[in-house]
């Protein structure tokens, strides 16, 4: 059997139909069509055949009814085999050999301010996706197109003889994503406009589904395979341009998010060091060179190797910083043209620029045999500043204390930050006790000289005992942040008290598993 030169051609995205139709034309394809689509290929100079004329059968109840017909189906759906081909032979049916199709914008009209459910209602595609699914089912023969940016690789595959089996199976693959998306959308927002209320999970589950699949070079560890999935329309790390280096790994992209979500946390200008998914280093300061030097001083051996995210653009001086020791990944806003002549000479730098955090409303986690959905962590909005103590901070403690405790957000539980106004000096990180965490993250500060006296710390949930509170004051700790709510809070604001520390209840924890 040769080509099957019959294109159906259906979309509601009119990009590119005047590089598609015309390159199908001149490779001597007829082009079936509808609607709006049908006058987009004439006005770019196509010949094409009605839907209707094709089948005998005319558009009725306002074009909800056009492409349903045994004509196009068989023709889509007839197999490359001897038994089929007869068959559709005997009732003079052509087949089609490629078909084109992207569905209503339901999506883009249920997030339309005011819309209503009839509005919405009506934009649910049938034919579309039934279209798709059957040329998709029959991809041993069919070429589907769902996205206007394969226009271009499907003509050039048809200039050269045909897709091969490989293609018309990654296409197909992206059509039955395609439709599940858009019914998964459908799930997602029509309890809502319906009055059901909303689905955070059915949405979660939506924004998946749309994503783009990017593999890695492998997961954790080698022996794991990886992948990135991007959701199209959103912003954030996951769509960053990679100006150098190499690959980005599994590993990589989770410790960069990491210091990404960080960096745009911080209450000033400022940079953060991230290694093995938690901070090991936090600086502000106006100059992103001297905000780098400060976060690397935090625990510069834990910065080799590490992730760097600076929250403003970055330009020469910084970059000389950087490259004084090994880095994975550089990410900013963006990075000059000195700043990247600098970067060059570490070829196997990963810089990235991204202009901002997603603010990505829920966070997705696998479990055994399952996914673990929640809403994310963000915001500080509702959060109390309340002292408890007879002391209170302060003004620079409490820019201290502000400073600290945005970062015990990202600090892996249990988790205890000690630091000064302008940067961090001790990091405890994922210990089964508080107060080990305490004397962790003052052992860590001791260990790189730094001063304690006069410093602050922030808690990521309440302590249980004193004891936490009294390893902080005796290395010179002077005033607290945590979330409070133990039933010994009593017992640890009076040991506070006795001690001179200045303590701070904010009535909301943030644990990080």
């Amino acid at each position: 059997m040769g080509m099957d030169r019959t294109a159906l051609i259906s979309v509601s995205d009119k990009r590119g139909l005047e590089l598609l139709g015309p390159g199908l034309v001149e490779m001597g394809w007829t082009l079936l069509s509808t609607g709006g689509t049908a006058r987009a290929l004439r006005e770019a100079g196509c010949p094409v055949t009605d839907v209707g004329e094709h089948t005998g059968f005319p558009e009725i109840l306002d074009g909800r009814v056009k492409t349903l017909h045994p004509k196009v189906f068989a023709g889509i759906l007839a197999a490359p085999s001897e038994d089929h081909e007869r068959q559709i032979a005997e009732l003079g049916i052509p087949r089609i050999g490629l078909v084109v199709v992207n569905l209503y914008p339901f999506r883009e009209t249920a997030d339309r301010q005011g819309v209503t459910l009839d509005e919405a209602v009506e934009q649910i595609d049938i034919g579309g996706p039934s279209l798709l699914r059957a040329a998709a089912k029959n991809h041993a023969r069919v070429t589907v197109v769902v996205d206007a940016e394969d226009y271009g690789t499907v003509l050039e595959a048809l200039r050269a003889g045909g897709p091969d089996g490989e293609l018309r199976r990654r296409l197909a693959l992206r059509a039955f994503r395609h439709t599940a998306a858009y019914d998964a959308a459908i799930s997602a927002r029509l309890p809502e406009l319906a009055g059901l209320g909303a689905s955070e999970a059915a949405a979660a589950a939506e924004r998946l589904l749309r994503a783009e699949e990017v593999p890695l070079r492998y997961g954790e560890n080698p022996h794991q395979w990886g992948l990135l999935a991007r959701v199209p329309g959103e912003a954030g790390l996951a769509w960053s341009r990679q100006i150098q280096g190499k690959e980005l790994s599994y590993n990589n992209l989770g410790d960069t998010s990491g210091a990404w979500r960080l960096v745009w946390d911080l209450p000033a200008d400022g940079v953060v060091v991230v290694k093995h998914a938690n901070p090991c280093g936090v600086g502000l300061d106006a100059d992103m060179r001297e905000a780098f030097l400060k976060a690397r001083a935090t625990d510069p051996l834990s910065a080799f190797g590490g992730v760097i995210a600076a929250n403003r653009p970055v330009g020469r001086e910084f970059a000389e910083a950087v490259v004084e020791q090994f880095a994975e990944v550089v990410v900013a806003p963006a990075v000059d043209g000195a700043a990247r002549e600098v970067f060059a000479a570490k070829k196997n730098l990963r810089v990235l620029e991204c202009p901002g955090p997603s603010g990505a409303g829920t966070v997705l986690r696998s479990v055994d045999g399952g996914f673990l959905l929640q809403e994310a962590d963000l915001g500080w909005d509702g959060e109390e500043r309340k002292v408890v103590t007879r002391r209170a901070p302060s003004e620079a403690e409490a820019a201290a204390l502000e400073l600290a405790w945005r970062v015990v957000k990202h600090v892996g539980s249990n988790a205890i930050v000690v630091g000064v106004g302008d940067r961090i000096l001790g990091i405890g990180a994922g210990q089964m006790s508080r107060v080990d965490a305490a004397k962790i993250a003052v052992a860590k500060a001791r260990e790189m000289g730094h001063d304690l006296q006069g410093s602050v710390a922030a808690s990521d949930a309440f302590f249980p005992f004193p004891d936490g509170i009294e390893s902080l004051a005796d290395a010179g700790v002077r005033a607290v942040i945590q979330p409070g709510g133990s039933i010994r809070d009593p017992k640890v604001i009076e040991a506070a008290d006795g001690l001179g520390v200045a303590m701070v209840f904010t009535g909301r924890r943030h644990f990080r598993h």
